[in-house]
Order: structure tokens, then C-alpha cells, then sequence
């Protein structure tokens, strides 16, 4: 029986009951007494430059309680990491997560999969046919059930300013040699090489990760969670020492220790970098209409050959999007599919692409109207890719690495000494990895139930807009 059909019966049930009337408006009845309900939605679409995608969440928001009959969304943003890292890990283990909250896919998804902290979409996708309208879903895929979905795909690389590059005489870089020549040229004329904002250690490591994987290769990360490889390698070891080169030649900002990450977005826009490390989500910032002096010479190429085998490969995912707490009501469970339905569809991810430039998660029908920096986005994407390292590595190595890469800039170690700590750090939680513990979020006991990450699980960890 379908809904209009199910209606009709209740009002004709509720006629010979009690007499009353009834009449319809989009399928639903007038003068539903449904009893009023909340949902809450952790969002970290908090930064300036996110406000289009805040409002964006809004509108859906506001659709969701159009369509559910006595809804109110709940709508609350934390700062990414905030959210990420002490609030929504909290929350989990103490099994009262939000009931749609912002989730990284990889690690953070595989670890409150098992811990059975996420709802199965498998049969929401099925039921409203959207699996096959995603471009991929590995990343919240564990043991082949869909444990949340993504907004948007994401690349990193380098935008550059193209009229400086012209005033420079400089062309776009292919190889660690010709990059170097054009900082060279930039740092002569008094121009910063690149933008660089260290005080979010995020930030550093994103170049950072680039530049190994070209050395060492795209499976070193899962080596190091395995045991297979070191951080301490040569070919490792050789891309952290030409970073240090990096510093030692003064290619970054003096005071890049103290600068947040808004603070590199600006110093490019404003014409004061010759290039800056960064995601595609960076585009709409970087070359905003009127806030931006080089908005009409922004370009985007990949990060150079370094002479290693992951050479032409790129850090693109599909790994930051929603998920949804296992524990919901029927009245919840309605709300959630709302929400899915909306926000995951072809007209929002239209909108995400053109007024925030965002790469899309899902298929288009119609690219028409993007800007043209997407373009080149697009183009970058379309090779070999490979996830961010902190989708993969334990936590406690992730924080090892982003305190000795401030330590580097501001040159109280050397790469070699900074990999050293990285490595003990690496082996104490390969250790703990392989021990059997009690889960702390519920999940009971040995290898399915342990916290870190586990070897081979993918994905990203950029905050996308």
C-alpha cells in the first residue's frame, strides 16, 4: 500500500471514528497532530569562508521540517578538530553520539562501525536508489555494509598565481628541480615561494605527506601501520630533508609558526605568495570575486615528480560527509532519510560545486556554469590516487608527526631526529594495535573491537569547505 493509499485510510478510519475531515496537501494530512520531535545535526561548517555551505545546511534543514511532520533540527557547529578528535570521540564512547554528525571516512568510520556506534545506510540506499549515484564509497564501506556517505571528493596540489608566474618568467613546475627554481625566482623578487600557515599542523603535513608518498610510494603509509617499512627509510627519510631544504632557504613565511589556516588563504589571494599547498576546497576562498586581487589568475597543478615510484599520483578521497547514530527511533529514522534524500541530491551537489567550488560526491548530469579553476581541479583528479596519511596511521603517530613538522619550521630539530620519534611512536602503537583490549566504546573485546586503526582501512581527513 503506498502513502497517499495509507492515508485515505486513515482518514476514512478517523471519519467513522469520530466524525472528523480530512485533506491533503502533498500526501500529507491537514491538521496532522504529530507530536513535535528534534533531531540534532553536528555540522563544522564554522569558518568564514564556510559560510556558503553553512547556509546551504540550512536550506536542508529547513526542507527536512517541511517534510517530516513535527521536526525541528537541531543544528549545532564545532570547530573541525574540536569535533573530531574530543567531542564526537566522547560522545561515542559513551554511546550518545549526535543523531547526524559531521564523519570522516577510513579510520574514524571503521572504528565507530565496529564499535556499533553508525547506522547500516545499505538499506536507506537501496530503498531511495542512490547507491550507484556516488562516484565511490569505500570509505565508509565496512564488511560490505555503507556506514555514512560523502558531500564531496577532494584533491590536493598546488595553486599557484599565474601572473606572478609570468612576471617571473616561470612555467608551471614538472619536476622537484624546476619547483625549486621558480621559489628561487620568487624569494629573489621578494615574493613568499608559499603561503604556509603552521600554526594548524594539519596544514604542514598535507604537503608533507605529498612529498613522501612521491618518494617512498603510495603503500608506505599502510608499511608503516604493518610493519613493512619505517618511517626512518631513506626514500622516506629523503623527502623530509628536501622539505627541510625547504625551510632552511626561507621558501615559507617567517611567522608561518603563528599564522592560522585562513591566515595562508589570505596572504595568496591578496597576492603575497607565489603559490600555497592546499585542497580543492580552497578554490571559492582563494579566488573569492572581490575579495580576491588574483582572482582571475589562480591555476592548480599537481605536486611535481620527485624521481620515486608514487611519481603522478595525487591525495584525492571521498572522505568527508555524514553519518548517523545506530540508536534512532522511527520518528528519527524518518528524519534521517530525509535528510539523505536532500542533501543528497543532484540540485545540492550543483549548488556545492558551483557557489563553493567543492568537487562533487555524486554523479552530474550538467557540469554548465562551474567555475573555471574547477576545471583544472577536475583534470588533476584524473590520475592515480592515493588516501591521507591520517586516515590510516594511529592517532598518537599522527600527533608525533604534527609536533615534530612545527618543531622543524621552527628549527628546534632536524628531519632525521623528527622521524626517530615518529618511529618509536609508530612502533608503541603497532604494539598496542596488535593487542587484544577492551573496547572502549562498547564493542567488546579482541582484534574487531580494537580502538586504532586498523591496517588497509582508507580514506581522508580534510575538512572540505
Amino acid at each position: 500500500m503506498n502513502r497517499r493509499a495509507s492515508v485515505l485510510l486513515s482518514c476514512i478510519l478517523g471519519l467513522a471514528a469520530v466524525g472528523s475531515a480530512c485533506s491533503f496537501e502533498g500526501g500529507r494530512k491537514s491538521g496532522d497532530q504529530a507530536q513535535p520531535f528534534t533531531i540534532s545535526l553536528r555540522h563544522v561548517q564554522v569558518r568564514d569562508d564556510a559560510r556558503p555551505r553553512l547556509k546551504m545546511l540550512e536550506d536542508v534543514a529547513s526542507r527536512m521540517e517541511a517534510a517530516v511532520p513535527g521536526l525541528k533540527v537541531e543544528m549545532e557547529g564545532l570547530e573541525d578538530k574540536v569535533h573530531r578528535f574530543e567531542k564526537l570521540p566522547a560522545e561515542m564512547a559513551a554511546g550518545a553520539p549526535p543523531k547526524i554528525f559531521d564523519l570522516f571516512g577510513g579510520a574514524d568510520t571503521h572504528k565507530y562501525a565496529k564499535a556499533n556506534r553508525l547506522l547500516d545506510l545499505t538499506p536507506i540506499l537501496s530503498e531511495l536508489g542512490l547507491k550507484e549515484q556516488f562516484f565511490n564509497l569505500d570509505e565508509f564501506t565496512v564488511n560490505g555494509k555503507i556506514y555514512g556517505l560523502p558531500t564531496a571528493g577532494f584533491v590536493e596540489g598546488v595553486f599557484y598565481n599565474k601572473r606572478l608566474f609570468r612576471e617571473l618568467g616561470a612555467r608551471v613546475p614538472g619536476t622537484w628541480e624546476e619547483l625549486m627554481s621558480v621559489a628561487e625566482k620568487a624569494h629573489h623578487q621578494g615574493v613568499t615561494p608559499f603561503a604556509l600557515a603552521s600554526a594548524d599542523a594539519w596544514v604542514i603535513n598535507m604537503m608533507m605527506n605529498t612529498m613522501w608518498v612521491r618518494m617512498a610510494g603510495t603503500e608506505s603509509v599502510r608499511g608503516f601501520v604493518d610493519g613493512t617499512r619505517k618511517w626512518t627509510d631513506p626514500d622516506v627519510a629523503e623527502a623530509f630533508k628536501r622539505y627541510e631544504t625547504l625551510v632552511q632557504k626561507g621558501y615559507f613565511p617567517e611567522q608561518s609558526l603563528g599564522l592560522k589556516y585562513a591566515d595562508q588563504q589570505t596572504a595568496f589571494r591578496q597576492g603575497e605568495a607565489a603559490m600555497v599547498f592546499d585542497g580543492s576546497w580552497a578554490n571559492s576562498g582563494l579566488a573569492a570575486p572581490g575579495r580576491s586581487v588574483v582572482e582571475d589568475d589562480v591555476g592548480f597543478f599537481n605536486f611535481p615528480s620527485m624521481g620515486g615510484p608514487g611519481d603522478g599520483t595525487i591525495n584525492a578521497s571521498y572522505s568527508n560527509g555524514y553519518g548517523f547514530s545506530a540508536h534512532l527511533n522511527a520518528k528519527e529514522l524518518e528524519a534521517v532519510k530525509a535528510f539523505i534524500r536532500i542533501m543528497f541530491s543532484e540540485e545540492m551537489q550543483k549548488r556545492q560545486l558551483a557557489e563553493v567550488g567543492i568537487l562533487p560526491a555524486m554523479k552530474l548530469a550538467d557540469l554548465s556554469g562551474v567555475r573555471p579553476i574547477v576545471g583544472e581541479l577536475l583534470k588533476a583528479a584524473d590520475t592515480r590516487t592515493f588516501p591521507a596519511f591520517d586516515s590510516i596511521v594511529q592517532a598518537k603517530v599522527r600527533e608525533a608527526l604534527e609536533t615534530g613538522m612545527q618543531e622543524l619550521i621552527g628549527g628546534k630539530t632536524t628531519a632525521i631526529q623528527l622521524l626517530e620519534r615518529v618511529q618509536q611512536a609508530q612502533d608503541n602503537a603497532n604494539r598496542e594495535l596488535h593487542k587484544p583490549v577492551q573496547d572502549r566504546y562498547g564493542g567488546g573485546t579482541g582484534p574487531s573491537a580494537r580502538l586504532e586503526t586498523s591496517p588497509g582501512s582508507s580514506g581522508g581527513s580534510r575538512v572540505i569547505g
